[in-house]
């Protein structure tokens, strides 16, 4: 997880390429295959007005979490064909492949642009950052607890049982169609 606060750059908007990238750095160049593999999903929720363009906005370029790589501009101005920014209101929460092709963008406005990423990814891949507070363990119910990464030992992030996964015991219960 991770907080991104872009304050006002105090520049005039200009057409220059952003940084366009996909998330997961190395795990990018290692893993062999086209497309990559779908890891994690993201979370980016809005903490400040970001739905006019020139805020600092995300932007993305849709359908391109299936492209290894994308044709950038070279001259060192424009975006990639089909970009678009995520123009969204605070409170909005915005979900989306790791994969995706995206950048964030100068803060050409006066409003300081607050977004708070989390990543969500499969129970055997390791975290990047522990968070959690163990003293709040024992406070937490069983599915809050599997949610913030608990597990009764190594092993249940591999093979997981139910005592491991407790939504998925929920899931059986109250939505039998969607649980496996």
């Amino acid at each position: 997880a991770h907080l991104i606060v872009t304050a006002p750059s105090g520049e005039a908007a200009n057409d220059k390429t952003f940084g366009w990238h996909q998330d997961s750095g190395r795990t990018n160049v290692e893993m062999e295959s086209d497309p990559r593999p779908r890891l994690s999903l993201k979370v980016a929720y809005f903490l400040s007005d970001t739905s006019e363009p020139g805020r600092g906005n995300f932007w993305v370029v849709p359908g391109s979490h299936l492209k290894n790589n994308i044709d950038k501009p070279t001259e060192g101005s424009g975006q990639p064909e089909g970009a678009i920014p995520v123009l969204a209101k605070p409170g909005t929460a915005v979900f989306f492949d790791r994969r995706i092709w995206h950048a964030g963008t100068p803060n050409w406005s006066d409003v300081t642009r607050k977004v708070l990423f989390y990543g969500y990814g499969y129970r055997w891949i390791r975290t990047k950052d522990d968070m959690t507070v163990q003293g709040l363990w024992d406070q937490s119910d069983p599915i809050r607890r599997q949610l913030l990464g608990w597990g009764v030992n190594a092993n249940g992030f591999y093979s997981p049982t139910d005592e491991d996964v407790p939504l998925r015991v929920w899931l059986r219960e109250h939505a039998p169609e969607i649980a496996r």
